[in-house]
């Protein structure tokens, strides 16, 4: 027990003293809420033709296919040129919009269960730090209920246990947003490259 409560302190602390201000954002990387198209796409501006191409089925379901995690880089990279050979210049711009457009979605659900990770954490720290004063008016009374002890001590074991193993997964899952961007970021410059070529 007492081992487990030295690596939780050892942890905790600088994920608190490190961390940012923000109670909803626990991660290390810094938040940022939302990307622009601006900030992705290395070619021209898209057009009002693009934009409601966009919106068409066929471009939004190949969108989507080239925004999932699953579909390799080197795959979507022949997928977009076999795209780009029987397509226009606006339905290339149409098909970065439809892919951004889904990988911003997937990108904010991403974020938003990042927020509620770090609620839940927050309240079994405060659970964990009652637990800990209990036990310490248990450990502190005259007459001791060992019975009590034992109880409480098992519990601030328990959640404890289970707060560092939320904790290291919370490192994977703030990679999340991040590799979302970067896979944004090489689809665009893959489009981009295509678009010049037509």
């Amino acid at each position: 027990m007492l081992k487990l409560i030295v690596a939780f302190s050892l942890i905790a602390l600088p994920v608190q003293a490190a961390g940012p201000a923000d109670p909803d954002w626990p991660c290390i990387q810094r938040r940022q809420p939302a990307l622009s198209v601006a900030q992705i796409w290395p070619g021209p501006p898209a057009g009002k033709e693009a934009q409601a191409l966009a919106e068409t089925p066929e471009i939004r379901t190949f969108g989507a296919e080239l925004a999932a995690r699953r579909m390799p880089l080197a795959e979507a990279e022949a997928k977009i040129a076999d795209f780009a050979a029987r397509h226009s210049a606006d339905e290339m711009q149409a098909l970065f919009l439809a892919t951004f457009e889904r990988i911003q979605s997937s990108r904010a659900r991403v974020m938003e269960g990042i927020t509620r990770y770090a609620h839940k954490q927050a309240r079994l720290d405060q659970a964990i730090n009652e637990q800990r004063r209990s036990f310490d008016q248990l450990m502190a009374a005259d007459e001791k209920d060992f019975d009590r002890i034992d109880k409480v001590e098992a519990e601030i074991d328990w959640s404890t246990r289970i707060f560092l193993d939320r904790q290291q997964s919370l490192t994977y899952v703030c990679e999340t947003p991040v590799i979302l961007e970067q896979r944004a970021f090489a689809l665009a410059r893959l489009m981009a490259a295509a678009l010049k070529g037509l």
